[in-house]
């Protein structure tokens, strides 16, 4: 029998999903906090970091007001025809989960944009009926924190696995009635010490796993990212493509659940290299409006394909 190369391809990358090996050398450091503990697990802000966040927040509150009233604007457009398309029903068994990069490349603008898209994404699906959180991953530490200090105690074992201190933040969960703005929470978004290193592959899993808690027929996860996973630690021990792979692991597993759709909007990177649903963008300076189109998309495909 013959077999054409398209076939071929998809049978390889189908085994190399099944038996990618991946590890992690420990879990002891790794965090999941709500924003407001963040001061307790981060160290104390210097001076000069303080009034960086400061600057941070006063452009994030009143800077970018042009910016967001034309996210805003976008949203209560296309509110109007996602109520003519899908029952109230229909969108309030929806849950939507936002995903945040918190690499360190996503340092100025980047996260300062991405943290105003979040507030006014988060609105527009709240104010549609669906239900949604807001989720931020990145490092406790850089240079593989306290995992790294362990191995290298424990014999330096080759090939450890993840070798760094995870550190998951939950800005809102799904679970919450409370007001559709953000605001003051995501302030904590902008520290200056916050933005490390990125391991997207547990992020996403983390991220799906809290989706899968709720009875919402439709589940949604749109992440937000500036590019491909990296941790120095871990890259240094296991290889550079190693948190890519496994990232490229758990969407492929993904893909077979039904009741869930996983995309991305990518920030000066192409997505759709990693993700099978994806936009990229060059200019965070569209990043609101392409998430509300792409949030619009994963709605209404959501519901029609199922």
């Amino acid at each position: 029998m013959r077999f054409t190369p398209k076939f071929l391809s998809r049978l390889f990358e189908k085994r190399r999903k099944q038996t990618f090996d991946y590890r992690v050398y420990t879990r002891e450091y790794d965090r999941i906090v709500k924003q407001d503990e963040l001061p307790r697990v981060l160290n104390r802000l210097s001076d000069d970091e303080a009034i960086e966040l400061a600057k941070a927040w006063n452009a994030f509150e009143f800077a970018l007001t042009s910016w967001k009233t034309t996210g805003a604007l976008q949203g209560l457009e296309k509110a109007k025809t996602i109520t003519a398309q899908l029952t109230p029903a229909q969108r309030q068994d929806t849950v939507f989960s936002l995903l945040v990069d918190h690499s360190g490349s996503m340092r100025g603008q980047s996260i300062l944009l991405a943290a105003a898209a979040a507030e006014i994404t988060c609105e527009f699906l709240v104010r549609l009926g669906c239900k949604v959180e807001v989720l931020g991953f990145t490092t406790s530490r850089w240079k593989g924190g306290l995992s790294r200090e362990k191995w290298k105690r424990s014999g330096r074992r080759d090939r450890p696995g993840r070798l760094c201190d995870l550190l998951h933040i939950v800005y809102r969960s799904a679970d919450e009635d409370d007001s559709p703005t953000l605001g003051y929470r995501l302030r904590n978004m902008l520290r200056p010490d916050l933005l490390k290193e990125n391991v997207d592959g547990e992020a996403v899993e983390w991220a799906v796993s809290r989706l899968m808690k709720h009875r919402q027929a439709k589940k949604i996860l749109l992440t937000v990212s500036d590019g491909v996973p990296m941790d120095d630690s871990t890259a240094l021990e296991n290889g550079e493509a190693y948190l890519l792979e496994h990232l490229k692991s758990v969407l492929g597993r993904l893909e077979d659940e039904q009741s869930l759709r996983v995309a991305a909007v990518g920030l000066g990177f192409d997505v759709r290299t990693i993700y099978g649903d994806g936009v990229t963008i060059e200019n965070a300076d569209v990043l609101a409006t392409t998430m509300i189109d792409m949030v619009y998309s994963l709605l209404v495909k959501s519901h029609r394909l199922h």
